[in-house]
C-alpha cells in the first residue's frame, strides 16, 4: 500500500500534514531511485565528498538511502510559480453516487497535489502564488514564499476540499487571458484543469495559453481525469442517469449503448489536446486522479531543472 492508497479525506484531516508525508515519501523515493541530480536539487542537498567536514552530513537521509549528502545553506529563490486551478463543477466528478468506493474527486486530488507542489516550493525557497477560476477568477494570491503564505494557500485549498458546489461553469479561456494579463513576472505556470470544452472552443482555449508563452511564462498543464470512467467509461452494464455538474441537464441509458462512441471520441480528444500543447511548447501532464503524486511532482522537478540551464 502506498501513502496515496492511505489518503482518507474526512474533515478533520490536516491538509498540511497529507503535503508534507507526500514529499516526503517523494524524497525517500528519488534518493533511492537513479535521478540523483533531482533529488539533490529538491531536497537541498549535495553528494557528500571525501575530505570534506562531516559537521553538515545529513544523518537522516543517510538512514534512510545509506548515501552520504551534505546540507546546502545558500539563501536563494530560484523560481517564481504560479498554481492554476480549474474549480468548475465538472472537476467534482466523481462523487459516491457514481462510486461508493470513489477516494477522491478531480478537485481534491487537485487541492492535495497542490498542496504537496507548495510544500516542495516552499522546501526550495522558491516563491509561489495560487489562482482559482469557473466562470472567472475567483482567487489570486501574490507570490511569496513564506510561512504566512503558505499557510494562506492552504487553508484556501482547505475549503474546496471538502464542500462541494455544483452548477457551476467554466469560463477556461477568458480566465486563463486574465491570468495571463495579471502575471507580470516570468514564472512557471502550473495548471490543474480536466479541460472539458466544446470542441469548437479548443483553438480559442489554447490561445489563451499561447498568451502565457508569450509573456514568458513556462506551462504545465495536467490534464486531470478519472481514467477508468471519463477516458475508458468503465462503467457497469446497467440503466444510468448521467448528469452534467455544470449544466444539470440529465440523460439517461443504458452504458453500454455509449461506451465504444463515447472512449473513441474521448481518446481523439486528449490527443488533440497533447498535439495542441506540443505545437505551443506547453507540457502536457495526462494526470490520473486514481494515481498517486509523483507524477506531478516529478513533472515539476523535471521543469524546473530545464528552466535553470
Amino acid at each position: 500500500m502506498t501513502l496515496f492508497d492511505s489518503v482518507d479525506l474526512k474533515r478533520h484531516t490536516n491538509l498540511e500534514l497529507i503535503a508534507q508525508k507526500v514529499v516526503e515519501g517523494f524524497i525517500i523515493g528519488l534518493h533511492k531511485s537513479p535521478f540523483h541530480g533531482f533529488s539533490v536539487e529538491f531536497a537541498e542537498h549535495r553528494l557528500y565528498q571525501p575530505g570534506e567536514s562531516i559537521r553538515n552530513i545529513d544523518w537522516k537521509v543517510y538512514a534512510r538511502s545509506d548515501k552520504f549528502f551534505t546540507k546546502k545553506y545558500e539563501e536563494e529563490t530560484n523560481l517564481r510559480a504560479r498554481i492554476v486551478i480549474d474549480i468548475s463543477s465538472s472537476m467534482y466528478f466523481p462523487g459516491k453516487e457514481v462510486d461508493k468506493d470513489v477516494k477522491m474527486n478531480k478537485l481534491q486530488w487537485s487541492c492535495l497535489a497542490a498542496a504537496a507542489l507548495t510544500h516542495l516550493l516552499k522546501k526550495q525557497r522558491d516563491a509561489f502564488g495560487l489562482t482559482l477560476f469557473d466562470e472567472g477568477l475567483t482567487f489570486h494570491s501574490e507570490v511569496k514564499s513564506n510561512s504566512a503564505h503558505q499557510q494562506l494557500i492552504f487553508s484556501t485549498l482547505d475549503k474546496y476540499v471538502y464542500n462541494e458546489q455544483v452548477n457551476k461553469k467554466t469560463a477556461a479561456t477568458e480566465s486563463l487571458h486574465l491570468i495571463a494579463d495579471a502575471v507580470h513576472k516570468r514564472s512557471l505556470v502550473i495548471i490543474f484543469s480536466d479541460m472539458l470544452e466544446h470542441p469548437d472552443k479548443m483553438e480559442p482555449m489554447f490561445d489563451a495559453l499561447q498568451h502565457l508563452k508569450h509573456n514568458k511564462h513556462e506551462v504545465i498543464l495536467f490534464h486531470v481525469m478519472d481514467a477508468a470512467k471519463e477516458l475508458h467509461f468503465e462503467f457497469e452494464n446497467r440503466p444510468y442517469e448521467f448528469i452534467d455538474l455544470e449544466s444539470g441537464e440529465k440523460l439517461k441509458l443504458q452504458s453500454n449503448e455509449l461506451k465504444k462512441e463515447y472512449s473513441a471520441f474521448m481518446t481523439k480528444y486528449e490527443e488533440e489536446l497533447r498535439m495542441k500543447a506540443m505545437q505551443y511548447k506547453i507540457d502536457f501532464v495526462p494526470a490520473d486522479i486514481n494515481q498517486g503524486f509523483d507524477q506531478v511532482l516529478q513533472s515539476y522537478l523535471i521543469k524546473r531543472s530545464k528552466m535553470r540551464v
